[in-house]
């Protein structure tokens, strides 16, 4: 099974000439999964606009095709209670933290610590939107993950482009840590294959940014061994929402 594990879709909102205006939607990504036949993809909010209920909904109207990743700010006084409610009331099987968009460092346990119970107690899957950014800087991220070594942790983009191998660094010596692909290099991919094996790596397209085909495409030039394909592009991930048994 291949499965995706991040994506944004929404809903259009506000006047934004940078992607808020306009949507995409469930029924788009779905189609472009089709074409690259990719099974299931994780599906979060944007950034700029958070919206779990609107995951939640997608989520019911596309089952075994969508899983549904909710987000929250901790910087908002309710953000305990909203990762409770990702869990426990609306279904979501991770949580999407977004540092840069919502102007927090990420080495802040009185922020971090509470938001990281809270998706444990839930079971949760974490994935740390990483960019190449002070603000989210993969030692950071492991300051606050390594308290919480049962709940695994994505770093998105692979910390792209210079903090490419600091989060290499920080996944060779936390199991509970993953890089995921979306928005690295080729490159990239083959250097963190060939340093951390298979089993620390998922497959992310971030769509509408990228599309599915082309991320698979890239995994499987950086990849030679079909087994280790089967891991990147949906085992590891199937492993971290339960799914395997399934």
């Amino acid at each position: 099974m291949i499965i995706d594990a991040y994506n944004n879709v929404w809903q259009a909102g506000g006047t934004s000439d940078y992607l808020t205006s306009e949507s995409y939607t469930p029924n788009d990504m779905i189609r472009a999964m089709d074409q690259a036949g990719v099974d299931l993809a994780i599906g979060c909010s944007l950034g700029q606009m958070v919206d779990n209920d609107f995951i939640a909904e997608t989520v019911a109207a596309n089952p075994g095709r969508i899983i549904g990743f909710g987000q929250v700010n901790p910087r908002s006084v309710d953000a305990v209670a909203t990762v409770a409610r990702c869990g426990t009331d609306l279904g979501l099987r991770g949580l999407k933290l977004h540092p840069t968009m919502h102007g927090y460092h990420f080495a802040d346990h009185g922020l971090l610590d509470p938001i990281f119970e809270a998706a444990t107690q839930q079971g949760l899957v974490i994935l740390v939107n990483a960019l190449d950014d002070p603000f989210c800087a993969p030692l950071a991220i492991e300051e606050i993950a390594r308290g919480f070594p049962d709940t695994p942790v994505l770093i998105a983009h692979m910390g792209t482009v210079w903090n490419l191998n600091e989060a290499i660094l920080v996944a060779a010596r936390n199991p509970n840590i993953y890089l995921e692909t979306s928005g690295a290099q080729l490159l990239d991919v083959k250097l963190a294959y060939r340093s951390v094996g298979p089993d620390q790596i998922v497959m992310g397209t971030d769509w509408p940014g990228n599309d599915f085909d082309l991320e698979r495409a890239k995994i499987a030039r950086a990849v030679p061994s079909e087994s280790d394909r089967m891991l990147i592009e949906g085992g590891t991930m199937a492993r971290l929402l339960g799914l395997d048994g399934e």
